[in-house]
């Protein structure tokens, strides 16, 4: 058992790195706990996001590499797009490599005074100059910082941005390892700020294995239960973009901006297509034995001869949904290829997919030119995104910089903030309803994942505020805990609250076990206190237009429903963060 975490901070002005100790599991569990403390800690509420003090910071927790699907990251920052505290997830290599580092954490603050690289190990921790990268895409950048880096394949994870990182643009993305992402809230633009083009972290050292009966046991029961038992099976077979065809059926599938939730060519783009025509393979992050991340092979002719370039893209719901039904692209390889041009510029796929639906749509209805475009933008024609997506990362006029701040932010300048489909940030892939907008829109990540509003919408049959109200409540409480482990959501089945307690309890944080529901708890409240300190006005938050227009299987959305539940929410979330403490670790 750890009696502190062990943090590596590393300053990118003067080129230094100074571990430190910090906090314990006891007190701030790990990953969201262990972030929000680093952030009380190093950062500064009261600045700006491109300050050069504030920090970015990367927290694993207590189980990782201890427990199967333990693999995420939380990354901890002040976001480029609404300048508040915000947190982004990613699997990959990465905790993997952090735990085999030694760190539970790593804060970067400071900005580079030129492009710069950073490369840590259990030994090491070195800037080096990274002049030539800048200007190269995320896959440019991947091949010559594994040339420049050999060695260490598997342990080793390697963090990149593309153009869109580097011209600052707030739905950028930092690319994991090629097919992960932190992908929401603009952490691509935050890492271009401090000059700081790409991270490698080599596991190159070894963490101990607890010897007990009693975690052999618990780790082959978890382990046997992830890959043997119907939990995890939809993750495997056909993965997330098994959701296409209910979600159409349900007339729940955002299409074309939103203009319709059902479309009879929704099975060009299911994933029982994906899977027969166009699957190459299937992989995992570092620690995990499902393989949920899908692999598509695009196959593209170029030349007079008969020849074809090859390319491997990751896909999933919510990057299908995006390239595909919203911008009403219906063509597997269109939709494939326009995802490889996302992440080549490295962009977050479902924001740059659900601004150029909005674009689109502002286009036809002559809120925008085609002078402001660019390129003539029509719902179902992939040719012409491939062009704007290159100009949403490098943020080629005044339409395109405005439009890089989010949808939302775009039409309060061009006009069409009613059909704009932000939910605190861009959409996510699921129209099903009142609690899922409300749970997208208020949620701490603007993510479907934050409390599952979508199920609650597609298995409760009446509109009870307080009962999805506490839903929702309940549900975040829950998942704050995986994401303090730091847990993939996915296996929320497979790690309910006794199974974590136990987990704790066998690695030797009894204290934290015992404590895990009011932890998470108090940890959950420290985030909000942190996103209200930031500048979050729930009052502010806004349920465009176009969600009240929408018709599911339902029938018509309820307004004063959903109107009744925001208000209970927010309501809820003033009380959630007026219970934090202020934290003791915090710099003067």
């Amino acid at each position: 058992m750890k009696e502190a975490f062990r943090v590596l901070v590393v300053d990118l002005e003067t080129g230094r790195g100074k571990p430190t100790d910090f906090g314990s599991p006891q007190e701030h569990l790990g990953g969201s706990g262990l972030a929000a403390a680093l952030f009380e800690a190093y950062g500064d509420p009261s600045a700006p996001w491109d300050d050069p003090r504030q920090p970015l910071i990367f927290a694993i927790g207590p189980l990782t590499g201890y427990f199967p699907l333990m693999s995420k990251v939380v990354l901890g920052f002040k976001s480029p797009y609404h300048d508040q505290y915000a947190e982004s997830h990613a699997g990959g290599r990465l905790a993997l490599a952090l735990r085999f580092c030694g760190y539970d954490a790593l804060v970067v603050h400071g900005v580079a005074p030129r492009p710069t690289g950073l490369s840590l190990g259990f030994r090491e921790c070195r800037l080096w100059d990274a002049h030539y990268l800048w200007g190269m895409d995320t896959f440019a950048t991947g091949k010559w910082v594994r040339k420049i880096h050999p060695g260490g394949s598997g342990h080793r994870s390697i963090l990149r941005i593309g153009p869109a990182g580097e011209n600052r643009i707030p739905c950028a993305a930092i690319n994991v390892d090629t097919y992960r992402h932190f992908g929401r809230l603009g952490g691509g633009a935050a890492m271009g700020r401090k000059r700081l083009k790409a991270i490698v972290v080599s596991g190159d050292a070894s963490a101990p294995v607890p010897e007990s009966k009693a975690y052999a046991a618990l780790y082959k029961s978890v382990y046997q239960e992830a890959v043997a038992s119907p939990v995890m099976r939809k993750y495997h077979d056909l993965g997330t973009p098994e959701n296409i065809l209910p979600l159409n059926a349900l007339k729940a599938l955002p299409w074309r901006n939103l203009q319709a939730t059902q479309d009879p060519r929704a099975e060009a783009v299911s994933g029982e297509r994906f899977a027969r025509d166009l699957l190459l393979r299937q992989t995992a992050c570092a620690g995990c034995p499902v393989g949920c991340i899908h692999i598509g092979l695009l196959r593209e002719r170029f030349g007079e001869e008969h020849e074809y370039l090859y390319r491997q893209v990751s896909y999933d719901h919510e990057p299908l949904f995006a390239a595909g039904p919203m911008l009403g692209v219906t063509d597997p390889g269109q939709v494939l290829h326009l995802l490889e041009t996302v992440e080549r510029f490295g962009l977050d796929a479902i924001s740059a997919g659900v601004c150029l639906a909005w674009a689109t749509e502002a286009l036809e209805r002559g809120l925008i030119s085609e002078k402001d475009a660019l390129v003539p933008l029509r719902f179902g024609e992939a040719d012409a995104y491939h062009h704007a997506v290159e100009h949403l990362a490098r943020g080629t006029n005044d339409f395109y910089r405005a439009l890089g701040h989010g949808a939302l932010s775009a039409a309060s300048r061009y006009g069409g903030t009613d059909f704009a489909c932000v939910l605190g940030q861009e959409m996510a892939g699921y129209a099903t309803g009142e609690v899922f907008f409300v749970s997208q829109a208020y949620g701490f990540r603007h993510s479907h994942l934050d409390s599952a509003g979508y199920s609650y919408d597609q298995s409760a049959s009446e509109k009870d505020v307080a009962e999805a109200l506490a839903f929702l409540l309940d549900e975040e409480r829950r998942r704050v805990a995986l994401t303090c482990m730091v847990s993939c959501l996915f296996a929320r089945k497979l790690y309910p609250e006794d199974r974590l307690q136990e987990a704790l309890h066998v690695l030797g944080y009894t204290q934290a076990a015992q404590k895990l529901e009011s932890l998470s708890e108090k940890v959950r409240s420290a985030r909000w206190r942190l996103r209200f300190r930031t500048g979050f006005d729930p009052d502010r938050v806004m349920v465009p237009r176009r969600f009240y227009d929408i018709t599911t299987w339902k029938g018509p959305i309820d307004a004063p429903f959903m109107e009744s539940l925001a208000a209970a929410y927010r309501d809820a979330l003033r009380r959630i963060a007026a219970s934090a403490p202020s934290d003791p670790n915090r710099k003067a």
